[in-house]
C-alpha cells in the first residue's frame, strides 16, 4: 500500500470520527427545540456536551488540514467547488461556539432565547449540509480537464444529494436523541428514549433508500458489507434503546455513522472526487495527491501526535462521565 492509500484511509477514519462525534452533539443541539420543554431542560442538554463540543470539532480541523496536506488538489477543488455551502457550514460553526459560551452571560430571557434559536438552527444546518457534500462527492460533480468544479450551486442540490443531508440529519439527531438518554436523568431521560425510536425509525427508512442508491450506482462487494454493517447496526441501536440500554444503542448507533461514512469513502475509491463529466477528469488519490517526501513527513507527525490527541480526549469522557438531571442545574446567579 503506497503513502497516498493510507492518506486516504486516515482521512476516512478522521471523517468518521467526526460525525460520530459532532453527530450526538449536533442532534443534542436540535433537540433543545425538540425536546427540551423549558429553560432548565435547555440547560441540561447543553450542559451534557458543554465539555465535549469543543473538542469534537478539532476532528474537522484536523480532516481538513490533512486534507489540505495530503491531497492538495482535491482540498482546492473541494473548496472552491463547494463554497458556499461549506462557507454556510463554517459560519453556523462560528455561531454555534459563540452561542454556547454567550447564552449564560446574561439572565434576561430574550438574550438566552435569542442564543438558543442560534444553537438549534446552527446544529441542524451543519447536519444536514454536511450530508449534501459528502453525497456530491460521492456521486461526482462537474469536473473539468483542469480538475476545476464548473457547475454552480443548484448543481448540488440534486435529489440524491438532498436524499444524503436528510439521512445525515436524521441519524445525527437520533444519535444525540440516544446520548440525552444516556446522559440524562429522569423524565427528560424518558422522553429522550421514546423519541429515540420514532426517530430511529425514520433514520432507517431515509438511510436504506440512501444507501441502496449508492450501492446500486457505485457499490461492490466491500460497500455492500459496510451497509449491511449499517442497517444492523440501526437495528440494533432502536432495539437496545427500546430495553432501555442506552449505552449499547449510543455504540450501535455510532457503529451506524461509521459504516455508512466508511461505505462512501470505498465507493470512492480510487477517485477522491469523481467528475460527472468525464472518468478521465477524475480527482484520484494518485493525481490528486501531495510529494512523497511530504506524506512520508505527515505520517511521522501523525504517529507522534494522534495517540496524545485520543488520550486526552478519553480522559474528558471518563471525566465528564455522570448522568445530570433538572436537580442539577443551579438557579441564575444573576
Amino acid at each position: 500500500m503506497e503513502l497516498y492509500d493510507v492518506w486516504f484511509v486516515l482521512i476516512a477514519v478522521l471523517w468518521v470520527g467526526y460525525f460520530f462525534l459532532e453527530g450526538f452533539d449536533f442532534g443534542v443541539g436540535i433537540l433543545t427545540k425538540v425536546l427540551a420543554r423549558d429553560r432548565k431542560e435547555r440547560r441540561v442538554l447543553i450542559n451534557t456536551i458543554g465539555p465535549v463540543w469543543d473538542g469534537n470539532e478539532v476532528w474537522l480541523l484536523t480532516a481538513g488540514g490533512a486534507t489540505f496536506a495530503a491531497f492538495p488538489e482535491w482540498y482546492a477543488t473541494l473548496f472552491s467547488g463547494f463554497y458556499l455551502p461549506l462557507l454556510m457550514i463554517l459560519i453556523c460553526l462560528i455561531i454555534r461556539g459563540v452561542a454556547f459560551e454567550y447564552r449564560h452571560k446574561r439572565s434576561e430571557e430574550r438574550w438566552q432565547t435569542n442564543w438558543e434559536h442560534a444553537i438549534f438552527w446552527t446544529s441542524l444546518l451543519p447536519a444536514f449540509l454536511w450530508g449534501v457534500a459528502f453525497a456530491n462527492i460521492t456521486r461526482g460533480v462537474k469536473i473539468d480537464r483542469d480538475f476545476e468544479y464548473v457547475g454552480n450551486f443548484w448543481d448540488l442540490l440534486n435529489p440524491y444529494a438532498l436524499l444524503g443531508g436528510l439521512v445525515t440529519l436524521s441519524l445525527f439527531t437520533f444519535h444525540g436523541t440516544v446520548f440525552t438518554a444516556l446522559k440524562t436523568v429522569g423524565d427528560i431521560r424518558v422522553r429522550a428514549r421514546k423519541l429515540a425510536l420514532g426517530l430511529g425509525l425514520v433514520a432507517a427508512v431515509l438511510a436504506l433508500g440512501f444507501l441502496i442508491w449508492t450501492q446500486g450506482e457505485k457499490g461492490d462487494g466491500k460497500s455492500l458489507v459496510a451497509m449491511i454493517v449499517a442497517v444492523l447496526a440501526l437495528v440494533g441501536a432502536l432495539g437496545a434503546v427500546k430495553i432501555g440500554r442506552e449505552g449499547w444503542s449510543f455504540a450501535l448507533s455510532g457503529v451506524t455513522i461509521a459504516a455508512a461514512v466508511a461505505m462512501l469513502f470505498l465507493t470512492l475509491f480510487p477517485n477522491v472526487m469523481p467528475s460527472s463529466l468525464d472518468p478521465a477528469w477524475n480527482l484520484t488519490v494518485t493525481n490528486a495527491s501531495s510529494s512523497p517526501y511530504t506524506l512520508k513527513i505527515m505520517t511521522w507527525l501523525a504517529a507522534v501526535a494522534t495517540p496524545v490527541v485520543l488520550l486526552y480526549q478519553s480522559w474528558t469522557y471518563w471525566v465528564f462521565r455522570k448522568r445530570i438531571g433538572t436537580q442539577h442545574i443551579a438557579a441564575d446567579a444573576h
